[in-house]
């Protein structure tokens, strides 16, 4: 086992040694519309290749390797390959468009990039001069000199016309000196060196990834974690919830996010068992192949994942007989929902909650008491600490909401390039503060109850969100809801709900009803929303949070409009898609 001075393992090293053992075992499969499994040695083979393709490209130790990929299982080779010679991963969001794409590339300063030739309708190594142009706008530095075009060949195994020659119409600076290149070829022709490879293996205190978190309350920040505390937090998550290597781990979020990547990915890696992967996201697929076929036996994702899943086999799609635990993370999940989910689905429902810079804080366990399991953000697992804390950083007792800091070994490093904005997220005795407001039970458990950039302050008094949103989403005719401030010139903020209808509901949720609803639950008129929003959905970033703050941008413009209109300052209900 290769360690730093920290004495951590480095996965990379682990799964050199499952790869060896058992070679015909499967790796990696992967479901949906281009089933393909892997085994052990096929992908360790696959791995090599890659390595040896980015060594031959002039790669070094420490320096980014950026791809776009979704949830395909060349996107596990190319994770391994990279991290296997000590480079960094700096995954991109298949969704992201030009202007996101350009400041990742920017920031990470990388030179090779790895692009699909298309998915779901988008042509992204097509698009790579768009990239170039708002970099160029924007004056951003542009590195890339390689761009490998995972897919550019038919089935038949030809290359596609012009997919690894991309000339560049509009003249982009930075666009024209890039080097194309046929990924399967690529691998193919590349000559491996397991010496060269093996002399490269990063320290546990080397730097493994590059993530940039989603912007969704600011200027993403490039977030850097050792292969040590992405290794330590896998670990903690196995010994915390009892996983084994039985446990095939399902993948429905992107492996470019932090959920898809450590609770998914690496933690396959540190139990010894076959990653299953889905690159689009389908309820149904997910039951018929994920768990019917691949057996899978844990997944880690956000609360629409579990919602869909949810509504599937109440629509009469197979339960999924192998899914053992649920861990719901990336948004609150409604206690209503969790109860369901546990009851349809007969699995352990766990509530957890992490961010991109300090991994998974608090967990709960499948033998927790049902109400605490899903019914709260989970306990610290071992060696992490947390508090809740006032405005001038005082502790608080069990039961008193603040704001919640912790501090765990599981820290990353700090943000790229951003030694200011690292210092600001600690503490001067070193605990990262979260931005969130929390309750810390009797028994230990975090209850998460907002955002305080989220908080609604009425007239001096705050709202408190989630409950009325667990309350409201117990009604029979909401399928989803969000709970946001709007402007008031007298009170300073009241709250708006944003309501999705259910689906089979006879009609939406009118304004009178939902008073009448929050009433029957006796909740004090002051905490009632004061308007109400019909919507298709709520927004979303892709990895299912709610952004709350472009619900806020919404009904301010609506506030406005209508105070422009002389439309009188009073609580109302409008529909909108």
């Amino acid at each position: 086992m290769n360690a730093g001075a920290s004495g951590s393992p480095v996965l990379t090293v682990l799964v050199e040694d499952l790869l060896r053992s058992d070679p015909g075992s499967p790796a990696v499969i992967e479901v949906g519309e281009r089933p393909r499994t892997l085994s052990r040695a096929e992908l360790a083979a696959e791995a090599d290749r890659v390595s040896a393709a980015l060594l031959s490209l002039g790669v070094e130790p420490g320096e980014s390797v950026a791809f776009q990929l979704p949830n395909w299982a060349e996107c596990v080779s190319v994770i391994l390959g990279v991290m296997q010679i000590g480079a960094v991963v700096a995954p991109i969001m298949p969704v992201f468009g030009a202007r996101e794409v350009a400041m990742v590339l920017s920031r990470s300063k990388a030179r090779v990039l790895v692009l699909p030739e298309s998915f779901r309708g988008r042509a992204h190594a097509a698009e790579f001069p768009a990239v170039a142009a708002e970099a160029s706008a924007r004056d951003l530095p542009l590195l890339v000199e390689h761009v490998l075009v995972v897919g550019a060949r038919d089935p038949h195994g030809e290359l596609r016309a012009g997919a690894v020659a991309r000339p560049d119409p509009h003249g982009a600076p930075d666009a024209t000196d890039v080097e194309w290149h046929d990924f399967d070829g690529v691998l193919a022709a590349a000559e491996v060196d397991a010496a060269a490879i093996a002399t490269r293996r990063p320290g546990s205190d080397d730097v493994a990834q590059l993530l940039f978190t989603s912007g969704t309350t600011g200027e993403p920040k490039g977030v850097q974690h050792a292969h040590r505390s992405l290794a330590e937090a896998t670990a903690l998550e196995v010994a915390h919830l009892g996983l084994t290597g039985d446990d095939r781990v399902y993948i429905p979020s992107p492996l470019a996010h932090q959920t898809g990547f450590l609770y998914g990915l690496l933690v396959s890696w540190r139990l010894g068992t076959a990653a299953v992967v889905q690159p689009i996201w389908d309820a149904r697929a997910a039951l018929e192949q994920a768990f019917g076929q691949a057996g899978a036996g844990f997944v880690q994702a956000a609360t629409p994942f579990l919602m869909d899943l949810v509504e599937a086999v109440e629509a009469g799609a197979p339960a999924p007989a192998s899914l053992r635990i649920f861990v719901a993370t990336g948004a609150a999940v409604p206690r209503e929902l969790a109860e369901r989910a546990t009851r349809v689905l007969d699995t352990a429902v766990c509530g957890a909650f992490g961010t991109t810079e300090t991994c998974l804080g608090t967990l709960s366990a499948p033998d927790d008491p049902p109400a605490s399991a899903w019914g709260s953000d989970g306990r610290p697992l071992v060696g992490i600490g947390l508090r809740i804390v006032d405005d001038d950083g005082t502790e608080l007792p069990p039961g008193r909401e603040g704001h919640y800091e912790l501090n765990s070994p599981t820290m990353f490093l700090g943000y790229l390039d951003r030694p200011d904005l690292t210092a600001e997220v600690f503490t001067a005795d070193g605990w990262y503060k979260t931005g969130d407001l929390g309750i810390l039970d009797a028994e230990g458990f975090l209850h998460i109850t907002g955002r305080v950039k989220d908080v609604i302050n009425r007239g001096g008094e705050k709202v408190p969100v989630v409950e009325i949103e667990n309350l409201l989403f117990a009604h029979p005719s909401v399928r989803d809801v969000a709970v946001v401030a709007m402007p008031d010139e007298r009170l300073g903020e009241r709250a708006c709900a944003f309501v999705v209808t259910a689906d089979g509901a006879s009609a939406p949720l009118d304004f009178g009803e939902m008073q009448a609803f929050l009433a029957g639950a006796n909740v004090s008129k002051y905490y009632w929303p004061e308007r109400l929003e019909t919507i298709e959905a709520l927004p979303r970033n892709p990895v299912g949070k709610i952004q709350k703050n472009l619900l806020r941008e919404r009904v301010a413009a609506l506030v406005e409009s209508e105070r422009a209109a002389g439309a009188p300052p009073s609580a109302r209900e409008s529909a909108s898609a």
